[in-house]
């Protein structure tokens, strides 16, 4: 068994995660689930005020930032219904492009300001990483595909997943958010 990176697209804290877990556990499996399903998940459309929602952006951007990422340009609506997407990342797990369609998908949202709601803009991330729209198209809309992200959201909550990002360890420990990240790669190495 091997590490395992858990994820939604409709997340930045997800993306921040993703583009240091390419490097700090490059061997990590990327899951994709559907954060909604989650026990604990934040789904970042209950900020009390509009004060709240422009200091979490502000935080978001000054991270990316500091990590020389593109400037963030925020998708609108935010947060996206990433219900498609999902499936398309599932799919894309299952065909071996989960990294690539990911991080592609990622940026479009979150580099590029598109809507992940928005099935044009998830095949743009797909053709990125060169994944036929047809075949993706066709992908998303099986029960099987489905079923599997509906699998590994049960799975992950089953580990003790609450919220993406989130690392999960073979020895049974889950690391949440994307400053925990650290502490995930100091514990594999241990």
């Amino acid at each position: 068994m091997r590490a395992a990176f858990y994820y939604d697209l409709f997340s930045p804290e997800a993306y921040l995660a993703a583009e240091r877990v390419i490097n700090l556990l490059p061997a990590a499996e990327w899951i994709p689930v559907f954060a909604p399903r989650l026990p604990g998940a934040d789904l970042l459309d209950g900020f009390r005020c509009q004060t709240d929602r422009d200091a979490f952006f502000e935080r978001i951007e000054r991270i990316a930032a500091r990590r020389g990422l593109q400037d963030l340009r925020w998708p609108d609506p935010f947060p996206c219904d990433s219900a498609y997407a999902m499936r398309v990342a599932t799919y894309a797990c299952q065909i071996g492009r989960a990294v690539a369609f990911s991080l592609a998908a990622f940026r479009q949202a979150f580099a590029a300001g598109r809507d992940l709601g928005v099935a044009d803009n998830v095949l743009i991330a797909a053709a990125a990483c060169e994944m036929h729209p047809r075949a993706v198209t066709k992908g998303a809309e099986l029960s099987s595909i489905a079923r599997a992200l509906d699998d590994a959201t049960t799975l992950a909550a089953q580990r003790g997943v609450r919220d993406v990002p989130a690392v999960w360890l073979p020895d049974g420990r889950v690391f949440h958010g994307d400053d925990a990240l650290d502490g995930a790669v100091r514990a594999l190495i241990a």
